[in-house]
């Protein structure tokens, strides 16, 4: 194991962008971030009691913080938000895209509303920031011509993985994301890029009706802090080496996601398939299964407890 110095992990210098950071995850990832020694620019829909309380904890720490307000689903929140980045705090070297919202409904059930919406919020809020870090980059690494430091942290789930029946909206989102965040990966890694993906499990006003109260006593095994702890890591000098992956993490657990594999590969004899030869390839292959078995990670994320 590689000895690991507090310079590896420090953020002095550096200009995070946490957007959803007024409370739950993302005030505990914005906190994370300022006690490692980044400026944080905090977003959220509004200004509010919890996210002034967010502002002054990152100020206690000593830390630079600027608040944006609006919607990350329009493009005006993100420019305002790249603008207090670069503008006012002097540049922009960690994003981490974590806002997001839920309406959850059954498909039958689901509204135009209900799907538009949290796929704006998730997968397009993504997008417009990613995209405005990712020209910020490139640009700041073509004047210097040499790469960047340049850190993004996405904010997936494991319903991205699954497809939750109650969740299409949801799950369609988280997936999609999953897909941009290796895209940039690979788009952004010779300008200096990292980009990665989390799937969180913490108890925040979102999930609080999944995960309930938390214990009494001892430690909180769905507490944010456990999730902010990576994506500070993920954020750090110390992560260069990590690009285009995707974490489950929650309590005391990391766990990295590998890709998907090749289960059954069926050819053809002849070199053309037909309708009734599939029938009769595929129809034996899955006729012995069972019929909730489909393309999921479930198996694996059951093995996680």
């Amino acid at each position: 194991m590689n000895a690991v110095t507090d310079r590896d992990v420090n953020l002095d210098g550096k200009v995070s962008v946490v957007t959803g950071a007024g409370s739950g995850l993302g005030k505990f990832e914005a906190i994370e971030l300022a006690r490692a020694g980044a400026s944080v620019v905090v977003n959220d829909l509004v200004a509010s009691d919890a996210v002034e309380e967010t502002l002054e904890e990152i100020r206690r720490l000593g830390a630079k913080v600027e608040f944006v307000a609006g919607d990350v689903g329009e493009r005006s929140t993100a420019d305002a938000i790249m603008e207090a980045a670069h503008g006012r705090l002097g540049g922009l070297d960690i994003l981490v895209n974590n806002a997001g919202i839920t309406r959850d409904r059954m498909l039958f059930n689901m509204s135009d509303e209900d799907w538009d919406l949290v796929l704006k919020v998730h997968l397009r809020g993504h997008f417009l920031l990613c995209q405005s870090a990712a020209s910020y980059w490139r640009g700041e690494s073509k004047k210097a011509a040499a790469p960047v430091y340049g850190r993004i942290v996405n904010t997936s789930s494991e319903a991205g993985l699954l497809g939750p029946e109650g969740q299409a909206n949801y799950g369609a989102a988280k997936a999609g994301i999953t897909a941009l965040t290796l895209s940039a990966a690979r788009g952004l890694s010779r300008y200096g890029v990292r980009a990665n993906a989390i799937c969180p499990r913490a108890r925040t006003s979102m999930t609080e009706k999944v995960f309930g109260e938390a214990p009494a006593e001892g430690v909180d095994p769905l507490s944010p802090e456990h999730v902010a702890a990576l994506v500070a890591y993920l954020a750090s000098p110390a992560a260069d080496s990590v690009n285009g992956q995707v974490f489950v993490v929650y309590g005391p657990m990391v766990a990295l996601m590998a890709a998907p594999v090749v289960e059954r590969r069926f050819d053809a004899v002849d070199g053309q398939w037909t309708p009734e030869a599939l029938a009769a390839e595929l129809g034996s292959y899955f006729g012995d299964r069972d019929p909730a078995t489909m393309f999921s990670a479930a198996a694996a994320l059951r093995d996680l407890g």
